[in-house]
């Protein structure tokens, strides 16, 4: 069954509060997605440890119901 992206960011957001998410279906199969996360969290972590907090996020997710993200992270400037 294809994951909605609202579950998507929900699930980023209840992990990543102050995350701005962006989420794109690619496919249009609820299976392929592209997101953009945007978190102060991110701060003096490498991108492998900022993409690991967003997988973590999804609670296992990844890889079962939800097949394939593109993912981009993040640390604002400010």
């Amino acid at each position: 069954m294809p994951m909605d992206s609202r579950e998507i960011e929900s699930l980023i957001k209840a992990s990543l509060p102050d995350a701005v998410v962006e989420i794109k279906d690619l496919a249009g199969d609820g299976d392929h997605y592209a997101a953009t996360v945007t978190s102060s969290a991110f701060k003096g972590k490498s991108r492998v440890q900022q993409h690991q907090m967003v997988y973590a996020a999804l609670q296992g997710r990844m890889g079962g119901v939800l097949h394939a993200l593109a993912l981009t992270t993040v640390a604002p400037d400010n």
